[in-house]
């Protein structure tokens, strides 16, 4: 089964929403036969490469939201994200273009695809750099758009540094990062975080570890429908009997047996 996600890096609910996520998936009976592939969205597209002013600043000025109406939205999200057992710190929020690190995501992707044609599989590359990411911006205080940064966080996950300095110069992944946000649109997402599980069920917004439980079993039921077998309709190899030969199909309900 194959859950697509659509997030920003520089969104705090998609990080939140990670980590709900994977709680579920955890849980998930055939988490195994799960691929999940992140997709790029940006909330501000228009953002300079960098910002001068703090996270509080951006949103007041930029978003015309009243400062106390900012920071009580920081002090809300940083109780929920704790919850999580994450560490968010907007007061060191680094504010920065978000594009840059969707391309470095594309690229771990193309890793990882390389790695499942080796036989290798997994989405372990690019599910490192995004989780890196997300903790650089909310965590850790670390400007997302720095190629430094970038270079060290695609290393750390197995990546080639000048693999990663000459996709970023070229602008290799630039196409799939705007693809992916097109595709977003075509699907009428308008926030994220967005979870469309096989292509046919979405899930909007950092959602309860059980609502995504749910979700992922009701996909599942959905695309592997159990099949009933009819009185007599297949027998024990060698036998020529019904397994359940003698029972004549008794079974209890709510009412008795």
């Amino acid at each position: 089964m194959n859950v697509d996600i659509w997030s920003d890096i520089a969104c705090p609910w998609c990080f939140i929403g990670k980590r709900r996520f994977e709680k579920a998936l955890a849980q998930f009976t055939h988490r195994d036969k799960v691929t999940v592939t992140w997709h790029s969205y940006q909330l501000d597209p228009s953002l300079p490469e960098h910002y001068d002013g703090t996270e509080l600043d951006y949103l007041s000025t930029r978003k015309g939201l009243p400062a106390a109406q900012v920071q009580q939205m920081f002090d809300h999200v940083t109780g929920v994200a704790a919850a999580e057992g994450l560490s968010y710190d907007f007061d060191r929020v680094v504010v920065a273009n978000s594009f840059a690190g969707h391309e470095l995501i594309h690229l771990a992707r193309e890793h990882d695809s390389a790695g499942a044609a080796s036989g290798l599989g997994g989405s372990r590359t690019a599910d490192a750099v995004k989780e890196a990411l997300l903790s650089a911006h909310f965590e850790q205080g670390l400007d997302i758009g720095s190629r430094e940064v970038l270079v060290r966080i695609g290393t750390e996950a197995g990546l080639d540094a000048d693999q990663i300095a000459s996709a970023l110069d070229s602008g290799a992944y630039a196409d799939a990062v705007r693809a992916d946000i097109a595709r977003a649109a075509a699907y009428g997402i308008q926030g994220v975080p967005f979870f469309v599980l096989d292509g046919r069920y979405g899930v909007s917004g950092a959602q309860s570890p059980e609502f995504f439980a749910q979700a992922l079993e009701t996909a599942w039921a959905e695309a592997n429908p159990l099949v009933m077998v009819g009185a007599g309709g297949s027998s024990d190899a060698g036998t020529g009997t019904s397994p359940d030969a003698g029972l004549d199909g008794q079974a209890c309900g709510p009412d008795g047996c």
